[in-house]
């Protein structure tokens, strides 16, 4: 993660924005009067929203786990499309 001042942020943007895409970094935009901003990738948000999709449904997700855990055990079954 980068921190960086609004004035940073505002004369170095496509530098900062080449960095969120390139490093997959989160970069910090700090303001002295409102709240922080984030710089991220497209990507790394798409991620973000799928993995809090993915979580907000508490059953849904403890079966993903518990699938993740039987393939990791070698107890998965491999089935045929139809």
């Amino acid at each position: 993660m980068i921190a960086v001042n609004y004035t940073g942020a505002k004369d170095s943007f496509e530098e900062y924005c080449d960095t969120a895409v390139r490093d997959c970094e989160t970069v910090i935009v700090t303001r002295k009067q409102n709240e922080n901003v984030v710089i991220m990738s497209e990507s790394a948000y798409n991620n973000l929203i799928e993995n809090l999709y993915v979580r907000s449904d508490k059953d849904d997700y403890q079966r993903l786990l518990t699938s993740i855990n039987q393939l990791g055990a070698s107890k998965g079954i491999v089935r045929d499309t139809i």
